[in-house]
């Protein structure tokens, strides 16, 4: 397992031309990359050492100034749905039409990442970064226990690739499926995804 790997705002592209929120969104997530955080399933807190995915979510839009966003996968995805914020992607092609509205700061949202119970069945969620400089691809932070980034498996609070599978792919039993993406309830048009 490779370390966590981060970056800087600066090596993301267009970063500067976020809004001010959007850009204090990616600077506070990527704050919590370098903090060296296990994958730690119901942590919510960088202090015990580990977070998970939507602990991750719910720390950061916290320190944003939001303070009512859900604590769980489930419960942020039906919270950017009630909102009208949320946008399926049903298509199998990457480069597909429906992830045009995509913009960095934005909630990403999977299925099947372990059973579960919840209605909805969400139980993945990061936060889109964007594409790097270098490369140009597609990038995302949160935290895991087992994405990639640069092809190599990450455990914890880390940048990772965006590579969603998409409905129709063949994937391992078990395996997530990316169900699409929402902006950050309560923002007004042209404020960006963040406060």
């Amino acid at each position: 397992m490779a370390p966590d790997a981060s970056l800087r705002p600066d090596d993301l592209i267009d970063f500067e031309k976020q809004p001010a929120a959007v850009q204090e969104l990616i600077r506070q997530a990527l704050l919590l990359t370098e903090k060296d955080l296990t994958y730690r399933y119901g942590s919510a807190d960088p202090e015990s050492g580990g977070i998970d995915c939507s602990g991750f979510v719910y720390f950061v839009l916290r320190r944003c100034g939001i303070p009512d966003v859900p604590r769980s996968a489930s419960g942020q995805y039906a919270w950017v749905r009630k909102a009208g914020n949320f946008r399926a992607v049903l298509s199998r092609n990457p480069e597909s039409f429906e992830l045009d509205e995509l913009r960095p700061g934005d909630l990403l949202f999977w299925e099947g990442t372990y059973a579960t119970q919840n209605d909805p069945p969400i139980t993945h969620s990061m936060i889109y970064l964007g594409r790097e400089r270098a490369g140009g691809e597609r990038v995302m932070v949160g935290s895991s226990d087992g994405r990639t980034y640069h092809g190599q498996q990450r455990w914890g609070a880390s940048v990772f690739d965006f590579w969603p599978i998409f409905p129709g792919q063949k994937r391992a039993p078990g395996s997530s499926r990316f169900v699409g993406y929402g902006k950050i309830p309560g923002r007004g048009a042209g404020e960006g995804s963040a406060p």
